[in-house]
């Protein structure tokens, strides 16, 4: 098969095999940084480096997504998770951007994992959103979802 969906005979895509193998070269990385301090430090310069070589209007999206998260939860640690910028605690990633272009998709996503404290009454509540063009009231929107996953 070919084309965006295509899988081989394993099951998964060549996009997935690439991020199954990125996710374990970060864990590979993660085991190696001993110090606290520097692993922080190499963590978050992997997550820029990460956001420079995207394409330029994901990369601009990735640069203000960056700075709404650190700014809205500035406990939460950056690292690489599946070879997109992830923001944990406790080593843990609790949201995450997925760059569209270098995903082959029309649209980024911005996402949060279970450990999210996004829980409400309903019983139902989003874990991801779709960032085409996103307005400002729409960024501010997803500052203060972070803030609240934090609490």
């Amino acid at each position: 098969m070919t084309g965006k969906g295509a899988t081989s005979v394993d099951g998964f895509s060549a996009q997935e095999r690439a991020a199954m193998k990125e996710r374990a070269a970060e864990l590979k990385a993660e085991a190696r940084r001993t110090r606290n301090a520097d692993k922080a430090a190499a963590d978050e310069a992997d997550v820029l480096a990460k956001i420079a070589e995207m394409p330029e209007e994901d990369r601009a999206l990735a640069e203000r997504v960056h700075s709404i998260v650190t700014t809205a939860a500035p406990e939460l640690a950056p690292k690489l998770y599946y070879g997109q910028p992830g923001y944990a605690r406790d080593g843990k990633v609790l949201c995450f951007f997925r760059s569209g272009q270098m995903d082959k998709e029309r649209y980024s996503t911005f996402g949060f994992s279970v450990q999210a404290g996004l829980d409400d009454d309903s019983g139902a509540w989003p874990t991801s959103f779709a960032l085409l063009a996103p307005t400002d009231a729409a960024l501010e929107k997803l500052g203060a979802l972070v803030k609240h996953a934090v609490t």
